[in-house]
Order: structure tokens, then C-alpha cells, then sequence
């Protein structure tokens, strides 16, 4: 089966048993499988190369290379604890069979249906976890004591949805917010444990930028936003303002703005250009709102600050 079939759309707990294990979901929202301590999976469907598109969200931990998949348009292997986390719309192509699992591996994947969340402070709150949003060459890399803490959260959960009454889904939500929360503060650590590799993060974001205004793309493509900004620099737009956000407090559309407002000062005390003009050549479609923006981060008008 080939990439250009149609894709497999997931849209339930209860389609994911029925696809790939024997036994019937206890919760019809929440769920945990392929975990080392249940039996393996029983795959009913071929899967290889298959585009997967889910309506859920999904975190998946591995301590292997026994699972490859195709994320976005990267080729990636689990690396040994690593985790991680789909948002719904998201999609993947396995590159192994999840009935090829080597039965020593040691991992889970924890879904649930944003539906368990519908009335809950934490449906408001998910935006505040941005790794749904991350590449997987963004994973998380967990250490031991990391892994081991996930891990045991994940295991109450599975127990919680076993014996479903009344009480069930508010803790199950609760145990799911300390899940989330601790992978915040893993991925907290992670950006200072491996600071080096991301150290210049600014000065490569300032480059790209003044490159980026020194050229004719401002007038061609427009100003740059944190899509363009992140894909130039080989990460993903939340990932680069929460490691910006980690490095020096603002986020990436806070660092465009700025740069955008000192190149705005330099041209504007160094040229005979009109504000209308620098306007179009820093990528604004209307004037009016390079100005707006302009005395919003300065106090003054392009006009004003030019005199």
C-alpha cells in the first residue's frame, strides 16, 4: 500500500480497538494501548506506509527503535524514551508494522477524544500545551526517573477508566492535566539540558531576519510571520517561540516586531523615504498599519519619531 491511497481516518477509542488490538475499549474517550504490560497488539489492518489521519489526541512513548513512522514529510525512528504528542488533525505513516513490535519493548500510547475534555477548565487550558504542536524531531526525550514518572501516571489513569462511575471522568481529567503538566516541565528541562545546540537560537533568527529585509521578499512576500521565521530555521512555529520564550522571555512574534521596529527607526532617520514608502518596502499592504503598530511599541508616530 502506497502513500497516495487514501488515508485512514481515526475517529473513535472504540475504531482504534477494533483496528489494532483484540480487546474492546472500558472507556469510550480515554484509552491505553500498546503498553508493554498488555497482551500485543492484534493489528486487523494493514497499516505500512498508510497515511493515519486522527481525530484524537495521542502521546506515545517508546524506549526503542521499534517503531518508525512518517511524520509531516520526516522519516523518524523512535529514539530510546522518547515521547511523543499528536494533536487531532495531525497525521503519521507507520514504517513498521505495530504487530512487528519486538515483545521486550517497553512503551504505551495514551489517547483520548477531545469530547472527555468538552466542559472542563482543561479544554481551555490545552492551547497552553504547545507540544501537540511540535515536529517529531522535537520529541521529548525522557530520562529514566522522567519516563518512570509518565509512566505511572498513565498506569492510574488505565486503572481509573477500568471501574467507570460516577466520579470517573473528573479524575480521569485530573490525572490527565498532572500527565500534561509534568511533560511541561520535562520539555522545560529539556530546552535547558540541551541549551547548546539551540544557544544561538536569536542571533540565527536575527540573521534570517536581516537578510530577509535586506532583500526584496518584504515587498514581494510580505512581512515575515513565525511560520516563515520557524521553517527557516528548522523547527516548528510553536516550538521556536516556546525556545525563545525559554531563552529570553518573548516569543517569536515579539522578536519580529522588535527587529521590524529598529529597522523601521534606521530607515526612517537615514532615508528621505516617506512612511508610506518604508511602509511598503518592510512588507506592509497599507501604511496605516505599520503606523498602528509602530506607536504601539514606541509611543510615537513613524511621523512623530522622525522629527
Amino acid at each position: 500500500m502506497s502513500e497516495t491511497d487514501d488515508p485512514l481516518i481515526i475517529e473513535s477509542i472504540d475504531q482504534v480497538h477494533r483496528i489494532a488490538t483484540a480487546t474492546k475499549p472500558a472507556h469510550p474517550l480515554i484509552s491505553v494501548v500498546g503498553a508493554s504490560w498488555q497482551p500485543p497488539m492484534d493489528v486487523k489492518v494493514p497499516l505500512l506506509h498508510r497515511r493515519i489521519i486522527s481525530n484524537l489526541y495521542a502521546v506515545s512513548l517508546k524506549r526503542g527503535n521499534e517503531c518508525g513512522l512518517k511524520y509531516g514529510r520526516t522519516y523518524y525512528d523512535f529514539q530510546e524514551g522518547s515521547l511523543l504528542c499528536l494533536a487531532p488533525g495531525q497525521s503519521i505513516i507507520p514504517i513498521t508494522e505495530p504487530s512487528d513490535l519486538d515483545s521486550e519493548h517497553a512503551g504505551w500510547t495514551l489517547l483520548f477524544h477531545p469530547d472527555l475534555l468538552r466542559r472542563t477548565n482543561l479544554a481551555e487550558q490545552m492551547r497552553e500545551y504547545s507540544f501537540f504542536g511540535y515536529e517529531s524531531h522535537e520529541a521529548l526525550h525522557l530520562s529514566e526517573t522522567e519516563g518512570q514518572t509518565l509512566t505511572s501516571i498513565v498506569q492510574t489513569i488505565e486503572k481509573e477508566y477500568a471501574h467507570i462511575d460516577a466520579f470517573s471522568d473528573e479524575l480521569l481529567v485530573s490525572h490527565l492535566q498532572l500527565f500534561l503538566n509534568y511533560c511541561k516541565r520535562f520539555y522545560a528541562r529539556q530546552f535547558i539540558s540541551r541549551s547548546n545546540p539551540h544557544q544561538d537560537v536569536v542571533v540565527r533568527l536575527e540573521k534570517f531576519l536581516g537578510e530577509y529585509f535586506q532583500s526584496v521578499r518584504p515587498a514581494q512576500e510580505g512581512l515575515p510571520n513565525v511560520v516563515v521565521c520557524a521553517k527557516a530555521m528548522g523547527y516548528s512555529a510553536d516550538y521556536l517561540s516556546d525556545l525563545l520564550r525559554k531563552e529570553t522571555g518573548r516569543n517569536t512574534r515579539d522578536h519580529i516586531h522588535h527587529f521590524l521596529i529598529e529597522q523601521a527607526k534606521n530607515r526612517l532617520l537615514s532615508s528621505d523615504q516617506t512612511v508610506s514608502e518604508i511602509a511598503f518596502s518592510l512588507g506592509f499592504e497599507h501604511p496605516q498599519h505599520f503606523s498602528k503598530l509602530f506607536k504601539s511599541k514606541t509611543g510615537l508616530s513613524p511621523g512623530a519619531y522622525r522629527q
